[in-house]
């Protein structure tokens, strides 16, 4: 999409760098000149955003290191240590702290823009695919970086959160000895779990990187769905969006600022603020909001199954809950091929568009449930809601492939934005 690359050396120097390594032909041609579809609107900003968030917490990563102590007696006092004794550490460590969650909130708003508009099809759907790669390494890194404060809820939460590896048949007992380095979550445990939570931001790093080249290669997506025609369908990636861009994260980031110096502990659990103890469990153990959908699905399988009115089984309602879990995200990466209506833009698809916020809808009311205790009620809606996640997926977007008459389509994107344009004259 990108076509003929139009850069040209300013000065000797750039043009024996350009001779011999065309780092800045690269960046002019992907950051500058990259022909970018006229019609973004600001749900498009989020790629940019989450690229400053990945940018925070590796940076605030790296100097919390720096102080904290990976060892089962000094962890969470190494934490009271950044947060009281080192020089500009409290708000370092509520950067990061929060920055999780900012991270999670412009990544879910980022997927369920793409779900909408169907970014992940045709030919876009590797790059659909690293998405949800990175998406699951957010996951990891998130879920090993709530353990390393080692205070109640992080131990808890990894001791129940770890458990439910040995419902894996035959292998379930190994992998769990070898993510907790032993019998039970101890020190061995927060090693492994700081090793790998330092590691795993730069392995996102990387899978972000093949992201943006997947994303050069068919160019963007745009809210009419439909390919470019011509170059007024385009204009330069540069100023337009990066001005664009650059004004919606720093609004972003306004209420990231709040939180850091006004609230940083409102987004934590308050159990986490005591130091671990095995021998006293909390009320009531629950993990970040981010995992909540995922950890009301995992508890919403409380069946078995196997043969009705016999006593055979064939998968438990633990190995159930793990399978689900797990389930809800790797069926993301399936959705090109489950969803084959050839229109992308759910703004043309009247059927779509019901079923997709009920999806929304429906994902927030996990995380709701998630957050509350798994008996009565809130287990019965957590079934509904589950049952309804996985069925928009399976049934109904295949289904409404065939049967959803969609809304014509403009020619191009330029008749599209004069369309909105005149009508926003005329309302005015």
């Amino acid at each position: 999409m990108a076509g003929q690359s139009t850069y040209k050396p300013s000065n000797g120097f750039t043009k024996w760098l350009d001779d011999r390594l065309p780092i800045m032909r690269l960046g002019y041609d992907s950051f500058v000149d990259f022909p970018t579809p006229r019609n973004l609107n600001y749900w498009w900003t989020f790629g940019g955003i989450l690229t400053v968030c990945l940018g925070i917490q590796i940076v605030t990563g790296i100097i919390l290191a720096m102080h904290y102590t990976p060892e089962a007696t000094m962890a969470f006092n190494s934490v009271e240590h950044i947060r009281r004794d080192v020089n500009w550490g409290r708000i370092i460590q509520g950067t990061h702290a929060v920055g999780a969650s900012m991270f999670f909130i412009a990544v879910y708003i980022h997927m369920f823009r793409g779900m909408y508009y169907g970014s992940y099809k045709a030919p876009r759907e590797i790059l659909w695919m690293l998405g949800v790669v990175i998406f699951l390494l957010m996951m990891a890194t998130a879920f090993f970086g709530y353990v390393l404060p080692w205070g109640q809820m992080s131990f808890w939460g990894a001791t129940v959160i770890t458990n439910f590896f040995s419902a894996v048949p035959v292998v379930g007992d190994a992998i769990l000895q070898l993510l907790r380095g032993g019998f039970a979550v101890d020190n061995p445990t927060l090693n492994r779990f700081f090793s790998l939570h330092y590691l795993l931001p730069f392995m996102i790093a990387g899978v972000v990187g093949l992201h943006i080249w997947a994303l050069h290669v068919p160019g963007n997506n745009n809210p009419a769905g439909i390919p470019v025609k011509s170059k007024q369908d385009t204009v330069p990636f540069h100023p337009y969006y990066t001005l664009k861009d650059g004004f919606a994260i720093v609004v972003f980031l306004i209420p990231f600022a709040w939180f850091v110096f006004f609230a940083p502990d409102i987004l934590g659990h308050a159990d986490n603020y005591i130091p671990a103890n095995s021998q006293v469990t909390p009320t009531h153990i629950v993990p970040e909001w981010y995992f909540l959908p995922f950890y009301a699905i995992l508890r919403a399988i409380t069946f078995n199954i196997g043969i009705p009115f016999t006593d055979i089984t064939f998968i438990d309602s633990k190995l159930g809950g793990v399978i689900a879990m797990f389930g809800a995200i790797v069926v993301l990466f399936f959705l090109p091929w489950l969803d084959r209506s050839p229109v992308r833009s759910g703004g043309f698809r009247p059927m779509f568009k019901w079923f997709f916020w009920l999806q929304v809808i429906s994902f927030i009311a996990l995380g709701y449930l998630g957050s509350k205790p798994a008996e009565g009620t809130y287990v019965v809606f957590a079934q509904i809601f589950t049952a309804y996640y996985f069925a928009y997926f399976l049934i109904i977007l295949p289904v409404l492939s065939r049967i959803e008459t969609p809304k014509a389509l403009p020619a191009s994107i330029s008749e599209s934005v004069l369309k909105v344009e005149a009508k926003s004259a005329t309302t005015a």
